[in-house]
């Protein structure tokens, strides 16, 4: 066991004792897997050290014993899904598909070998088979946050949560293909753009930033030389594209911009802002979720905008969260009206409905 600083704390570290507040109030069970969230929480009651578990100590073995352990009755259902071996084994799944990705889009711009389509496609097609249903995709999403937030990771990212949307409003077998790939290659532009702004850990400056808006027409011009369907080309040129006429880098409005660049741009943006940056933390999906309520009509196409906001809010049903005000709870019923304001059945047993609540808010799933 090692005692812990709280600004030391990372990501994945394990507890190796129960982490209480200063009123007794338990607020991690020992062995839990240490989260952004929950690092935020523990920050949030003052926490000042944690005791760890040292790497060297953390075995397969002790993971497996981990998804059955006597804390059951009082783990949120995130701990409940990151302890799992199902999670364990997507997670392994995952990070060789995200290697793999690297290596093509790398022997791509490195050697010129041509982009393997059939073979993307098939990795992630792999990720689907093991977790068919919308759920069980979006349980794994949720608590893989911590893990990686290379542009490898992210394109994955939002292939997976492209394909289910387009899944969510019909698309052929075919298209589902199509769009997939698009996800998988719509970032591959930044490839081509400094790995010094890219992870600079602080705001960009203005010259920074308009570097960082190249990456479109860097991508299409990159998978212009390769045998693709015109929708992949296009949605990395366009999916920073706005139906308002705000996007880049050629201002398109509506019916001007591919529908599967708008597709990918929806994905795209709720994937960024979720995950976790060098540059900052991930932000709670319900602030993501509230700021598509807010400017979604506008910027995005309604045809994708609300099937995507009415799907997404389901997948966070029965996962425990933190109020603003401290209280802790657990999502239990959507608000149609307000998607971004659930109604939240707390650890003492009480009913928030946060639409009649202004002052409250969620701010981190736990």
């Amino acid at each position: 066991m090692t005692k812990t600083a709280i600004t030391d704390v990372k990501p994945g570290m394990f507890t190796a004792a129960p982490v209480y507040s200063a009123t007794g109030q338990l607020i991690l069970p020992e062995h839990s897997i240490l989260t952004v969230q929950q690092i935020s929480r523990l920050e949030f009651y003052g926490i000042q050290w944690v005791a760890i578990i040292p790497e060297e100590e953390i075995r397969d073995s002790a993971m497996e014993e981990l998804s059955d352990n006597e804390h059951e009755e009082i783990i949120s259902y995130s701990q409940k899904i990151r302890r799992s071996k199902s999670f364990h084994i997507f997670k392994i799944d995952y990070g060789k598909k995200v290697k793999l990705l690297q290596q093509s889009m790398n022997d791509l711009l490195k050697k010129n070998v041509p982009v393997d389509t059939a073979s993307l496609l098939d990795q992630v097609g792999s990720l689907y088979q093991n977790n068919m249903t919308t759920l069980s995709i979006f349980d794994m999403l949720h608590n893989m946050r911590e893990i990686d937030d290379s542009t490898y990771a992210h394109c994955l990212n939002v292939a997976l949560i492209a394909r289910m949307l387009g899944e969510w409003v019909g698309l052929s077998e075919e298209d589902l293909e199509v769009l997939t790939l698009a996800g998988l290659l719509h970032d591959i532009g930044k490839c081509m753009i400094s790995p010094e702004i890219i992870k600079k850990p602080s705001l960009l400056t203005p010259d920074e930033y308009e570097e960082v808006k190249k990456h479109a027409r860097y991508g299409a011009e990159i998978l212009e030389t390769q045998p693709l369907d015109k929708r992949v080309i296009r949605a990395a040129l366009m999916h920073h594209e706005r139906c308002d006429g705000t996007g880049y880098p050629m201002g398109l409005k509506d019916e001007e911009i591919d529908d599967f660049a708008k597709i990918i741009a929806i994905a795209d943006v709720y994937d960024a802002m979720t995950a976790n940056r060098c540059y900052r933390k991930g932000l709670c999906p319900f602030e993501v979720i509230a700021t598509f309520e807010r400017e979604g009509l506008t910027k995005y196409d309604s045809r994708y905008i609300l099937t995507f906001l009415n799907r997404i809010v389901d997948t966070y049903i029965c996962n425990s969260v933190l109020l603003n005000d401290g209280t802790c709870g657990k999502i239990v019923l959507m608000n149609q009206k307000s998607l971004s304001r659930p109604v939240i059945h707390t650890m003492t047993n009480e009913y928030i409905d946060l639409t009649k609540h202004p002052e409250l808010y969620i701010q981190a799933i736990i």
